[in-house]
């Protein structure tokens, strides 16, 4: 057991089929990139938190520090946890194309993710042995990938939130297929539509 929090992978490691958010093209597009990928859930470091667990990690260290990897866009209209410290996306709606016959906007992978993260690392003055909590969505294909990238750089307590900020979805019921089984946003912890400015990502950085 290499941490409190950690949880043995096998728990976590289920398909993750995307649910494409009607109110905002740009999730959409997320949704279905993450729906063509291979599930990516598990980490080099084997390191996993679900939201409240995150949630208590930072209450207790404040020095642990928590990266949110969605699209922008995708958090404008699904909300952002409040305690963030860190927004990088790992891929990115490209709104200058559009690719006719899936007849959506692609997804590409953040080229400066690395560098970014790298530069807001820095900034934080987050150590070798910083506890750094990594959440996408659903804790699948953006998270675990961009944990495993922070790792290569020399950290030793990377974690991916298994469940991500929305959670999973409930599988009966007239709201079947809704993302409202926990997650950070369904788990009862602080969130907002508002983004902290110094928090939040740009892309000339």
């Amino acid at each position: 057991m290499k941490s409190t929090y950690q949880t043995t992978k096998n728990s976590f490691f289920r398909c993750a089929i995307p649910l494409a958010l009607v109110s905002a093209l740009a999730v959409s597009t997320a949704a279905q990139a993450e729906e063509d990928a291979s599930a990516y859930r598990e980490t080099q470091l084997g390191l996993y938190v679900t939201a409240a667990e995150a949630y208590d990690m930072i209450q207790q260290d404040e020095d642990a520090l928590l990266i949110d990897v969605r699209d922008p866009i995708e958090i404008k209209f699904t909300g952002f946890a409040e305690p963030t410290d860190i927004h990088v996306p790992w891929v990115l709606a490209d709104r200058t194309q559009f690719d006719a016959e899936a007849q959506t906007w692609p997804i590409s992978r953040n080229a400066d993710f690395e560098a970014q993260i790298r530069s807001a690392l820095e900034e934080h003055d987050a150590q070798e042995d910083t506890p750094i909590i990594v959440m996408c969505r659903s804790g699948a294909t953006r998270s675990a990938p961009a944990a495993d990238v922070i790792t290569e750089m020399g950290f030793s307590q990377v974690y991916s939130v298994s469940d991500g900020f929305e959670g999973g979805k409930l599988a009966e019921g007239d709201s079947a297929g809704v993302r409202a089984r926990n997650g950070w946003r369904n788990s009862d912890l602080p969130w907002s539509y508002s983004v902290d400015p110094d928090v939040a990502w740009h892309a000339d950085e």
